[in-house]
């Protein structure tokens, strides 16, 4: 009798304790925020934002905040892109890279990310976290991506790159910048010497055919140009220089409208009309072609040195179809020195 009692009472003992043991508190997961940057290699202010403005943003909420790198290494990347802008209500211009991606919020440019990426963090965690986007097209592009927080050895490689790709740029920039210079300066003295009747010694056949060919090739180059500005596609800019940072600048377009590709395609086929106009026809008007075509070439030129200038010291990337662009003017105004001295020389009585 003693043993089922025994047993009943030790059942209710162990009943009474399983009710009034509380279970061990869950730990609750911190809300987390997924965001998506979008960069491409060679792009100064990509590797900007990946190596001085993400890691302090990073280090400050850890976890909390989860990034993920896609790359835009082709073509078809960078239509995604656009396609996902226009979801977004962006337009082709408006889209550049880096191009930061929170819910349905787009931080484009490296300035726009320094300023606004904490205080969107704060408020999306704020409010529970958010997952990444729900666009069917990231579908396609998320498995690409690669975690920024893990991605350290990865992004040492494109700092690397990117530094040695602008660096060569801004190198090449200042020695053409120094020697459209020192041409605009020797222009300046043989003019000065023709108005003394000092003239130079007319151009070889080889040198004056060269002139339509270098104003063919800087007219190739200014239609590129003009179709990336209007069309807004990526630039090819091989491994010199950051172009679509320079075309994506406001300093691309004169007066908000106008692309400087095309107003330089405008002066190149007004300089070889200008060289078949001098070459094809015999009368007086023929006269003052020469002393055009330098007049044209040494607008080209200052405004050449112009452009530099602000790649260098307002834009800071520089565009390897501008420096070529440049270099070709510059000696299109070379070229152009021998008749327009030879016309300054003629004495007025003469002429």
């Amino acid at each position: 009798m003693r043993k089922p009692i025994t047993l009943l009472i030790a059942m209710l003992l162990v009943f009474s304790l399983s009710t009034n043991v509380k279970a061990a508190p869950q730990v609750q997961e911190k809300p987390a925020v997924h965001a998506i940057l979008f960069w491409e290699n060679g792009c100064s202010l990509c590797s900007q934002t990946l190596t001085t403005i993400l890691p302090t943003v990073q280090e400050k909420y850890q976890s909390q905040l989860s990034l993920l790198l896609i790359e835009l290494a082709s073509t078809q990347d960078v239509d995604n892109l656009y396609s996902l802008g226009a979801i977004l209500g962006l337009t082709k211009e408006k889209i550049n890279v880096p191009f930061l991606l929170i819910d349905h919020i787009a931080l484009i440019g490296a300035d726009d990310i320094k300023t606004k990426l904490s205080g969107l963090v704060e408020s999306y965690l704020a409010a529970g976290g958010v997952e990444y986007p729900n666009v069917s097209l990231l579908s396609e592009m998320l498995p690409k991506g690669v975690n920024f927080a893990t991605s350290d050895f990865y992004l040492q490689f494109v700092s690397s790159s990117a530094v040695k790709t602008n660096s060569t740029g801004m190198a090449m920039a200042w020695v053409i910048m120094i020697l459209m210079g020192l041409a605009l300066v020797f222009a300046i003295a043989m003019i000065w010497r023709a108005f003394q009747g000092k003239s130079l010694s007319p151009l070889k056949n080889w040198m004056d055919i060269a002139i339509p060919i270098l104003a063919i090739i800087g007219l190739g180059a200014s239609i590129y140009l003009t179709y990336v500005e209007l069309t807004h596609t990526r630039a090819l800019c091989g491994p010199v220089g950051d172009c679509n940072s320079v075309q994506s600048s406001p300093y691309a377009k004169l007066f908000g409208f106008l692309p400087v590709g095309l107003l330089g395609a405008f002066g190149y086929v007004a300089i070889l009309a200008t060289w078949l106009w001098r070459r094809l026809r015999q009368d007086t008007p023929t006269k003052i072609a020469g002393p055009a075509m330098f007049g044209m070439a040494l607008f080209g030129t200052l405004f050449s040195i112009y452009l530099t200038y602000l790649e260098l010291f307002v834009i800071h990337a520089v565009c390897i179809w501008c420096l070529s662009s440049a270099v070709i003017i510059t000696a299109l105004m070379l070229l152009s020195l021998p008749p327009i001295t030879q016309w300054l020389a003629i004495p007025d009585e003469e002429e």
